[in-house]
């Protein structure tokens, strides 16, 4: 009995050392890699460029004043529509001591030449009336008199209009009112009430008291690198994303390419500009941030493959596929490629629409498409 124990004992023993064995030698083994196969397809290869940049107002205009002075009155808000000539703001003159002390010392002095020009004109006047002197010599007399008033006259124009920007003999024109230049919207108030303006002039270029734009013409203005704007032309139709406006897309035409470059972040840019076609009912706020699609080339209903499915050789520019002769049994193939966008190439020669072209391991695609639906 001992001995049939034992040997049952043994044969367990022995069965337990031989399916661990087994068990890690199944474990040990390793899977066979299966890939994923994708076929040629028929598409449309657009390729394009991006260019960024904004949509400005064709024509802005910054208003600034004629005078210096403060804001005494301010007439329009940002958004509101003017027409040319409207009123923007009123400037109240401050002002300069010296010139004003300069211009009521020639008042005084015309003045008093007036007053001794009058005197020895009416004096003159007498003796000429009672014909002892001829009409010669008083003309002369006569137009000291004349000159004497026009110079008192302008000394008191010049005192008021440096005083209150307005003259008597100007009326109704006066440079403290502030006017739109153009027709168009006010885009940007800077200034209020009580700020302290500079007139524009040769040495300084002025406060602006208001912007104002024609919103009716709208441009856009982006960059694009030096590897692209060889490619393009004028003339060449845009397609504009609107980061603010979504769901639309606005036509464009390029109508200017810069001529020189510059460098930022150690690239080489090129400002380029476009008219932009504005559709009815749509309003687009000038410095919106915009993307703008050009299309540089162009293949329709042609033969595609997925360019990660296409492989280049270490030396030289072959292009090649491993196509599926058997199950899991892939062969390189050559081909001719063509146009690309970035996602599919366009193939020439050396693959069929029926071809199986390998391509990623279907495990990696599991993990992928795990990952995407976790994030």
């Amino acid at each position: 009995m001992k001995k049939v124990l034992k040997i049952l004992l043994l044969v367990v023993i022995i069965g337990a050392i031989g399916g661990t064995m087994f068990f890690l030698y199944q474990k040990s083994k390793k899977k066979p890699v299966v890939y994923e196969t994708k076929s040629p397809f028929v598409a449309n290869v657009i390729k394009k460029t991006v260019a960024t940049g904004s949509v400005v107002p064709r024509k802005e205009i910054e208003i600034k004043p004629q005078v210096s002075g403060i804001v005494e009155e301010v007439f329009i808000e940002a958004g509101q529509q003017v027409k040319k000539g409207d009123l923007i703001a009123r400037v109240k003159i401050i002002p300069n001591m010296v010139e004003l002390n300069n211009a009521e010392s020639r008042l005084n002095k015309a003045k008093i030449n007036f007053e001794d020009a009058k005197l020895v004109y009416d004096r003159q006047k007498k003796v000429y009336e009672q014909g002892v002197i001829p009409e010669a010599e008083f003309q002369q007399y006569r137009l000291a008199y004349m000159n004497a008033m026009e110079e008192q006259e302008t000394a008191e124009s010049n005192l008021q209009l440096i005083k209150e920007g307005v003259s008597k003999k100007s009326g109704s024109a006066t440079n403290t009112l502030i006017r739109s230049t153009i027709e168009g919207m006010i885009l940007d108030v800077p200034v209020e009430v009580g700020n302290s303006v500079i007139e524009s002039n040769t040495f300084n270029e002025g406060t602006t008291i208001a912007s104002v734009a024609d919103m009716g013409e709208m441009v856009f203005e982006g960059k694009v690198d030096e590897t692209e704007v060889g490619k393009l032309k004028l003339g060449m139709p845009l397609i504009l994303s609107i980061g603010a406006i979504e769901d639309e897309k606005f036509d464009a035409e390029l109508e200017y390419i810069a001529p020189k470059g510059k460098e930022e972040n150690g690239a080489i840019q090129f400002e380029i500009k476009a008219d932009v076609k504005i559709k009815e009912n749509s309003f687009i706020r000038a410095g919106y941030s915009a993307n703008a699609d050009i299309v540089l080339d162009r293949k329709d209903s042609v033969m595609v493959v997925p360019e990660s499915l296409i492989k280049f050789e270490k030396e030289g520019d072959s292009a090649y596929v491993e196509v599926e002769t058997q199950s899991q049994v892939f062969e390189k193939r050559y081909i001719k490629t063509g146009l690309s966008d970035g996602v599919n190439m366009e193939v020439k020669e050396g693959v069929e629409i029926k071809d199986k072209i390998k391509g990623q391991k279907k495990e990696e695609v599991k993990k992928a498409e795990e990952g995407e639906s976790q994030g």
